[in-house]
């Protein structure tokens, strides 16, 4: 999969918030399925539904012990998506700061 696919597979698997809660909870260490979906107001299809999208993003890893399945955050998914939004925000910042310039010399 090219970066940019992989870009937004990653921004549609952080999309919606169940997926975003259950990656946050899983940057404090991994966790099992319940631990890391407890108190979301979600059906298990649907926990399983969202589990399966960020596995297929590749964001969240899971291990099978017995019963139990334990997922576990993997970071570089969220890197590549991190670096296109601080190389956006870099853009920006460069074209506020030339209009700053411009009001501040008179405009």
């Amino acid at each position: 999969m090219n970066n940019l696919a992989q870009l937004d597979r990653s921004f549609l698997a952080l999309s919606h918030p169940a997926r975003r809660e259950i990656v946050a909870r899983l940057s404090l260490g991994p966790a099992t399925v319940g631990e890391a979906t407890r108190g979301l107001a979600l059906s298990k299809p649907a926990v399983s539904k969202h589990v399966k999208v960020l596995e297929e993003t590749g964001l969240v890893s899971r291990a099978v012990e017995g019963r139990t399945h334990r997922l576990r955050l993997v970071p570089a998914p969220m890197d590549a998506a991190a670096g296109w939004i601080e190389r956006q925000r870099a853009v920006w910042e460069s074209k506020f700061d030339a209009v700053e310039r411009h009001l501040e010399a008179g405009g």
